[in-house]
């Protein structure tokens, strides 16, 4: 049971060439370019979220760094198809799997550590301990922020790929266990689904704003 279960995160297929991770990129044909006189409902819809992120991010971020705040728009939104996506049937769920979200996380996170310890080396050793902190626990101060530090694109990587899963699973677990004839059975999936477009959504806002507060953090912003 539990075998068949898992099954459905396994990326390898009968086929010589693997085409579930396909997936990653079928955003594209979701979204095509504007070609009508008139937005669609989801390209309104998809432009009043970003304008609302686009205001939040301002204020986390520096106002005129608006490269760094499309880099966390566009990252938002393709966790978010791709979370999306998985919920459709006979769809992959790409972010489901540790090797997209720490391939997302890891780089990001690397960029922002090498530029500022390469450029702002005396603040990133100021940020190794906190204001107000006894001299006796400078030591062990050090150490926790540098393990929290470390561990930051693993805990990213770590919350996307379990809260995919989690839901993921018990809908199977459902759906192979119970008849989908049943009224209550089919209103608890039904449920189910709302719930997990949900977290689908809060998922792909967490992982943007925890790198942007990441960024924030070490003032990797210019201030210009």
């Amino acid at each position: 049971m539990m075998n068949n279960l898992f099954s459905s995160f396994d990326p390898s297929t009968s086929m010589k060439l693997s085409t579930n991770w396909m997936s990653l990129i079928m955003f594209m044909m979701i979204f095509p370019m504007k070609m009508w006189i008139k937005s669609s409902r989801i390209q309104t819809i998809n432009m009043l979220i970003l304008n609302i992120l686009f205001n939040e991010l301002k204020t986390t971020l520096n106002k005129k760094s608006k490269e760094i705040i499309v880099m966390m728009l566009s990252l938002f939104m393709f966790i978010l198809v791709n979370n999306m996506m998985g919920l459709l049937p006979y769809v992959f769920t790409a972010t489901s799997h540790m090797t997209i979200n720490m391939s997302m996380a890891l780089p990001m996170w690397m960029s922002i550590m090498l530029f500022s310890w390469m450029n702002k080396t005396k603040m990133m050793l100021v940020h190794l301990t906190p204001m107000g902190t006894p001299e006796a626990l400078m030591p062990f101060m050090v150490m926790i922020e540098m393990i929290s530090n470390i561990i930051r694109p693993i805990s990213l990587s770590v919350r996307l790929t379990a809260n995919m899963i989690t839901g993921h699973l018990l809908m199977a677990l459902l759906e192979t266990t119970m008849e989908l004839k049943n009224l209550p059975i089919f209103m608890i999936q039904m449920f189910l689904m709302m719930f997990e477009s949900a977290i689908a959504l809060i998922q792909s806002y967490v992982f943007m704003m925890l790198m942007s507060l990441y960024i924030s953090e070490v003032n990797y912003v210019k201030n210009k």
